[in-house]
């Protein structure tokens, strides 16, 4: 019995020591990589570049009141469509004490006018039936009568002015009620029903009853670093991308690049515009973040490669061409020409033909392994 045990142990220490040693002979031996297996295709490869920005109108006009006063009605709220000469707005004037003192002495001086001429008038008219005076002497009075009356009206209007912005002659022109100057949408009334208001003068620019844009032209108004403003130039094709839309994408053309660049965050930007196709199916609200992509190099129909297949040697590009994919993969180096690159794929000029295999990234077993496990899970 003792002996079996003996022959037994014995037995299990050669097992033990042959898997030892197989197992350090095959850690000894080189580990076989496999790569994955890249097609050679025909595509289009562009180079281009992105700058972020936002859409806004190309002309937003301010709507301001050529007179002082106190919104009394806002007729109009923002996102409505408007026409030029529609109110948007009712202004009361608020009279100044001295003006509307002086309008009213004014009118005053005038009445006390009109009656002395009409006096010496009717004393004129009964000396003319009396033959007294001649026509020459009637004519002139009748001309101080009217235009005495003519400066009483004139007073009187210049009254109603500093009261309430209007007369009777000039109510079709009115200042008091604020008009859209153009034809589009309104996007903003910063006032409310009680602001006061001032007229646009030298020393004011004025309160802002509204912004009007039309909407219907729109531009995308972005910035671009200096590193990338050589390669552009105006009458480019531009693609925008709206976010706020889901991505959709438009039309535009770049038609404005800013001659200086400003500093910011330590970068020089340049500003550039382009001119957005928007269909009138898509509302767009003036600024909405969008990006521009201009595109710089482009072209089409011509082989393609990953660029991870592509290996320098003496600043000469290779790759290795599929020969043999079973028991073993194998490879053979074949020098190529390359063209265009957008950092993912590369265009192959020569030494490569469509739809033959070439030499991807080494699988990583690892890697493999942990999706075998997650897959059988």
């Amino acid at each position: 019995m003792k002996k079996f045990f003996k022959i037994f142990a014995l037995v299990i220490l050669g097992l033990i020591l042959i898997a030892t040693f197989y197992f350090l002979w095959k850690k000894s031996q080189p580990e076989k990589i496999v790569y994955q297996i890249e097609t050679v295709k025909t595509g289009t490869i562009e180079n281009s570049i992105v700058a972020t920005g936002k859409v806004s109108p190309r002309d937003e006009i301010l709507i301001k009141p050529q007179i002082s006063g106190i919104i009394t009605e806002l007729t109009k709220e923002a996102g409505d469509y408007i026409t030029a000469g529609e109110v948007i707005a009712k202004v009361k004037v608020v009279p100044d004490i001295s003006q509307l003192n002086s309008a009213e002495s004014r009118v005053t001086v005038a009445n006390i006018s009109l009656n002395q001429v009409k006096s010496e008038y009717d004393r004129q008219k009964q000396l003319f039936s009396k033959g007294v005076i001649s026509k020459e002497d009637m004519d002139a009075s009748e001309t101080s009568l009217r235009k005495a009356k003519e400066e009483l009206e004139t007073s009187k209007d210049n009254l109603d002015i500093v009261k309430t912005g209007i007369s009777k002659k000039t109510a079709q022109y009115s200042n008091t009620q604020i008009r859209s100057t153009i034809t589009g949408t309104i996007l903003d009334i910063p006032v409310k029903v009680g602001n006061s208001v001032i007229q646009a003068n030298t020393f004011n620019d004025g309160t802002t009853i509204a912004s009007v844009a039309n909407m219907g032209d729109l531009l995308f108004v972005g910035k671009i670093d200096e590193t990338e403003v050589g390669r552009i130039h105006t009458d480019m094709p531009m693609k925008l991308s709206v976010g706020a839309l889901n991505n959709l994408k438009f039309d535009a053309t770049l038609e404005y690049i800013a001659p200086k660049g400003t500093e910011e965050n330590g970068a020089i930007l340049f500003e550039i515009k382009g001119a957005a196709k928007v269909p009138n199916s898509v509302k767009i609200r003036a600024g909405y973040s969008a990006n521009a992509e201009i595109v710089v190099e482009q072209a089409s129909d011509v082989l393609t490669v990953p660029e991870s297949c592509v290996i320098f040697e003496n600043n000469k590009p290779y790759v290795y061409v599929l020969k043999t994919a079973t028991p073993e993969q194998t490879f053979e180096k074949r020098a190529v020409t390359t063209g265009l690159s957008n950092g993912i794929s590369i265009e192959v000029k020569s030494g490569l033909k469509k739809s033959e295999k070439i030499r991807g990234l080494a699988i990583d077993k690892t890697e493999k392994k942990t999706d075998d496990k997650s897959k059988k899970q």
